[in-house]
């Protein structure tokens, strides 16, 4: 039903997609990572809107995404219906409740993908960006072992700016880990290093807009 549900809406979205949206793809090294993804796969990427989730659904075309989706989410009409049908894992910021991780870490060990955005929010106009990311994510890599794929998105959808997705290498948690640290210590450097990851693929998109 989730794999149908997701072909179904990118079938039918794929013509709107492609005119507002207008996307264009920006790839750190396309031979190492480009847009088609093979095996269990974690997406991080800077959070701008609530359309960055349409934004990579359709970047990934051929992959079913599922993505962590907040609590607000659910408070609105019909929307936790279709959230529920496209296969999102439902994340409580307002409780101490991590069984979204256990959830993630079984979608993983299946071979599937999960869409996260670390910031765990919006950012207000006022603020730095990206936020700090939450740590939930970096334990679930630990965790899963799963490749980790950066992305970047400069937010410009129902514009006349193109939107863009900047697509970086896949980091691997090992490389990350020190044997000396303790489990705490190395989910806060895994963080840190997934965060100067999208930063660095934002600079590759200012670089490339001069």
């Amino acid at each position: 039903m989730i794999k149908f549900m997701n072909a179904f809406v990118k079938i039918t979205g794929w013509l709107p997609y492609a005119l507002v949206f207008r996307t264009r793809y920006i790839y750190e090294d396309k031979k190492v990572q480009s847009r088609k993804l093979k095996g269990s796969a974690i997406i991080i990427s800077n959070h701008t809107s609530v359309w960055d989730y349409a934004q990579y659904i359709m970047a990934f075309f051929f992959r079913t995404l599922r993505v962590l989706a907040a609590e607000i989410l659910y408070t609105k009409p019909v929307l936790p219906l279709f959230l529920k049908s496209m296969g999102a894992v439902y994340v409580n910021r307002d409780t101490r409740d991590f069984s979204f991780i256990d959830k993630s870490n079984k979608i993983l060990s299946k071979g599937g993908i999960i869409l996260s955005f670390p910031e765990s929010r919006i950012p207000l106009k006022d603020e730095a960006t990206p936020l700090e990311f939450k740590p939930s994510i970096a334990y679930l890599a630990l965790l899963s072992k799963a490749k980790v794929i950066p992305t970047y998105t400069n937010g410009e959808y129902f514009s006349w700016s193109r939107s863009v997705v900047v697509i970086g290498k896949p980091i691997d948690v090992n490389d990350i880990i020190d044997v000396n640290l303790s489990e705490e210590e190395n989910i806060n450097r895994i963080n840190e290093v997934f965060r100067n990851r999208v930063i660095e693929l934002r600079g590759l998109y200012e670089k490339e807009k001069k």
